[in-house]
């Protein structure tokens, strides 16, 4: 079935709307150095998640969108969420939920020159700088799309727009509002999250899967205070020696293989058809996105394995330590401890709470030498499978992407965790899901010199329109 929208009149009016509306939202917003609370327990001193709030407020309620109501909403001691509401065509209570959220992860370091979180630049299609992609575009985009459907007086079902501030943290702050919220959000059966990746920028991606998380701190404890290391060491075991020895247990260090058997899953036939067609068509770009040194080389040169590796695989990240002192101090001392922070991502279908349990088990067992070891887990989130795809839903994807990308959508595992699916799954079960987003490769996520593909942006914005539309005629 062809796209219900005129296309060149929807590329052409989402390219204006970005160019001259989202783009300079964005630059205002990227400045902001909204850190997640994990990352900024002082958030509300500081101030930076209400600058964040108040900008992405004012440019939503400046939408000629008919009957939107946008609306900050506070709970006490809490993050806030930004809500709006789009009135739909005729009486019926089913709507589309729209998500994304406006908190950010850290600096990092490692941006090239010319280059800084804080501070938007823009090179052609890429526009530079912390959170625009991950994920402060979601609310400028959603009633972009809308938007579009208005102009061309294309009709929808009602419409809501949820965009938290502790999506980063875990969302730990969401099952809170979303209980306070349920009334108004009623029971969507459409869910439209933009939080997620792209294996390219020439059709449109949906996420099919997503892998959960499991974080904590590995703490080895081994002498009250430091020593003298031509006293202690060859007496003394280091704590890091044992701390080796502890990830060990969970990690096969020549393979990367995880140990643990509670963090696998059988990995569904149709999920692994799915990564064999993805990497036909992404083939060397599953590797060279990558920052890879000279001569750096990936686990295996199977580009759907790699797939599958990071989306249905669990895989150990050090992300973290201490007592480690930087090199310039680093005096000749046995030290009394390490601490290292570990991110374990787990698949889905795994509990995460015995996740949790089984690497706490693994690591803190018989401790070498006698030691203390404690492993202090922080809350993990589960990953999240998608429901079989609606004939319908499938239709209109491939008639989005083939309108306004001339290429087929794909679908392909994630392998980032998105604590909100994961809710909406278990509290809309009759829910049909479009994940996608703009983080495609090079874009880097979390880390340095993290880009908005605006080109994706303009595009899918088309593409959300046009399922949305689709939708409404399907019901």
């Amino acid at each position: 079935m062809p796209t219900k929208l005129n296309v060149a009149q929807a590329l052409a009016s989402s390219e204006s709307i970005w160019e001259q509306e989202i783009v300079p939202a964005l630059h205002d917003y990227i400045r902001i150095p909204n850190k997640s609370p994990a990352f900024d327990p002082a958030w509300r001193e500081n101030g930076h998640m209400d600058r964040a709030t108040s900008l992405i407020e004012a440019w939503c309620k400046a939408q000629p969108i008919p009957g939107l109501k946008v609306e900050v909403v506070r709970i006490e001691g809490r993050t806030p969420v930004i809500f709006m509401e789009v009135p739909g065509e005729g009486q019926s209570d089913d709507s589309v939920l729209l998500y994304g959220h406006l908190d950010k992860q850290p600096e990092m370091t490692g941006w090239r020159e010319g280059l800084s979180p804080w501070e938007p630049v823009r090179e052609g299609d890429r526009l530079y700088g912390r959170g625009a992609a991950d994920d402060g575009y979601s609310s400028f985009a959603s009633l972009a799309a809308l938007r579009l459907l208005h102009e061309q007086r294309i009709p929808h079902a009602r419409c809501v727009v949820l965009i938290e501030g502790c999506e980063e943290s875990g969302s730990r702050d969401l099952p809170a509002y979303i209980d306070a919220l349920a009334g108004r959000i009623g029971r969507p059966s459409l869910v439209v999250c933009l939080d997620s990746g792209c294996g390219n920028y020439d059709q449109l991606w949906t996420t099919t899967s997503l892998r959960g998380l499991v974080q904590g701190t590995l703490e080895v404890n081994i002498l009250r205070e430091g020593v003298h290391s031509g006293v202690g060491s060859g007496v003394v075991p280091s704590s890091f020696r044992i701390l080796r020895q502890l990830l060990s247990r969970i990690e096969d260090e020549a393979t990367g293989r995880v140990l643990v058997g509670a963090l696998h899953v059988n990995i569904p036939s149709e999920r692994a058809a799915q990564a064999r067609a993805a990497a036909e068509v992404l083939g060397a770009t599953v590797v060279s996105e990558l920052p890879w040194v000279g001569g750096a080389r990936p686990v295996t040169d199977d580009a759907a394995e790699l797939l599958l590796n990071r989306t249905w695989r669990p895989a150990l990240s050090v992300t973290g330590a201490e007592g480690l002192p930087p090199l310039a101090n680093a005096g000749n001392v046995l030290r009394p401890f390490t601490k290292a922070k570990l991110s374990m991502r787990i698949p889905p279908r795994v509990d995460p709470s015995a996740a949790a349990k089984a690497l706490k088990t693994a690591l803190e067992k018989d401790p070498p030498y006698g030691a203390e070891v404690r492993f202090h887990v922080s809350e993990p989130s589960g990953g999240w499978d998608a429901p079989a795809t609606a004939p319908w839903l499938e239709a209109a994807m491939q008639a989005s992407s083939k309108a306004f990308f001339g290429k087929p959508a794909m679908g392909i595992g994630e392998g980032g965790t998105i604590p909100f699916m994961a809710m909406l799954g278990e509290k809309f079960p009759a829910a049909q899901f479009l994940i996608t987003g703009v983080l495609g490769p090079a874009s880097n996520a979390h880390g340095p010199n993290e880009f908005l593909h605006i080109g994706m942006g303009k595009r899918l914005t088309c593409c959300v329109a046009s399922v949305i539309a689709d939708h409404r005629a399907a019901r």
